[in-house]
This record gives C-alpha cells, structure tokens and sequence, in this order.
C-alpha cells in the first residue's frame, strides 16, 4: 500500500515525503555507550533492506509464475545488489571492537538478531521450486507439490531439466544465473554474519541465550538452490 501523507503535493518536503522525523526517532539507544548508536541504526538497515528484498522477491515470483523470464533477471540483479549492500554493512559494524561492544551489550536482554522474522521469510521465500514451470520447463509434479516448510536436498530430475536449460542457453538459463547470485549473496552474509560474532564476542553464547557462532556456523554454505550448484559439476 502507497505511504499516505496529512500534508498535500504542494506541500510536501524532503522530509514529509519520507516521514524523517518518525525515522530519526526510532533510535532510542538503551545506554550512554558511544556505540550503541552504530549497532541499532545498522541493525534497523538491515530490516529495511530485508523489507526491500522481500518487495523485490515478490515481484520476482509473480514474473517467474508468469513466465516473464527477462523481466525475472532483472529483478534478481536488483536483489543480489541488495545483498552485497547488506554485507558490506559489516565492514562498518566490524569497526566495534569486543570491548565498545561490551559496554551496552547486557542492556540487550533476549533480543537477538535470530529473531529477524523478516530474513527468516526470506529464507522460506527462497524455498520456492516451481521457477522452471512459467517458463515451459516440464517441472515434476512432485517437486511442485513437496511440503515447502521441507529443506530441498537437491533432485536428479531437476537437474536434468536445468541442464537442457543450461544447454538451449537462452533467457531461462540467465533466469538461473540470476537464481544462482542470490543464492550466492546470501550465503555470503551469512559468512561475514558468523565471522562478525566470532570478531566481536568469539565463541561465547550469543545474546538472548543464543548458540551464537556455533549455530551460525551450522547455516554456512546451505543453499537454497542445490540443484543449481550441483548440475554445474556434470559433464
């Protein structure tokens, strides 16, 4: 739904238009620490861009569903630019050492970022396998009517087909390219997330009780399109 504003088109500013003074209102850091200012506004970011991404990921099904193959790939490139903007937000959270980190990080109670509903969508988003069917591709029925809560172990009919895609070379074998860097930036973030923990509180329990790095560690290299990974290891 478009944002709706009491203030008219005449009216209008910079700062109506994005609502500026409820945004720079929502960082309400819990301590005096210096940094803790840092650690909302990149986490606040992220959600935004979360929000973003899962707009685009929209977008992208209904095209895929509709077998707009060109407009898919273009969609797909805005979003794994999306995720290279995201991950190279730790560089900057990377700058907190453990100790700045330290000094605000009991104010933080249970919350922890495990708690992001938004990349968790993300995640069951990416789960979707029905990308091959708006284009003409002959998906098996099974594939299309599996349990989407289920992890994908990857199948070799699915390869088969994606390997005649890969073949005919055409705009759906962009469309798989396009799949296979978003399934590439994620993982990407998720690495640069756990060497992010490991940096600032190494090995110990995350906050809100968390695994911390441990679990993180266990997400490393999980990919949401195996079958796109391992046809490229065939003949």
């Amino acid at each position: 739904m478009p944002a709706t504003s009491s203030a008219s088109s005449a009216d209008l500013t910079y700062g109506t238009y994005l609502r500026l003074d409820d945004l720079l209102s929502c960082q309400r850091p819990l301590t005096e620490s210096h940094d803790e200012l840092l650690f909302v506004i990149i986490h606040q970011v992220y959600e935004l861009w979360f929000k973003q991404i899962l707009h685009e990921a929209e977008l992208l099904q209904e095209r895929l569903e509709a077998g707009d193959s060109a407009g898919a790939v273009g969609t797909a490139h805005r979003i794994s630019k999306i995720l290279k903007t995201v991950v190279g937000q730790m560089d900057i959270l990377e700058t907190m050492t453990p100790r700045q980190f330290a000094s605000f990080r009991p104010e933080l109670g249970s919350s922890s970022g495990f708690q992001s509903a938004q990349f968790r969508y993300l995640e069951a988003v990416l789960g979707r396998r029905d990308f091959g069917k708006g284009a003409g591709w002959p998906v098996p029925a099974a594939v299309l009517d599996r349990d989407p809560r289920e992890p994908w172990p990857g199948d070799p009919q699915i390869q088969d087909l994606l390997a005649g895609v890969y073949t005919e070379a055409g705009t759906a074998a962009e469309v798989c390219e396009a799949l296979v860097d978003i399934d590439e930036g994620v993982q990407e973030w998720r690495y640069r997330h756990v060497k992010m923990v490991e940096r600032v509180i190494g090995v110990k329990t995350g906050t809100g009780g968390s695994a911390g790095s441990a679990y993180l560690r266990t997400t490393l290299f999980r990919s949401a399109f195996p079958d796109l990974w391992e046809v490229r290891s065939r003949p």
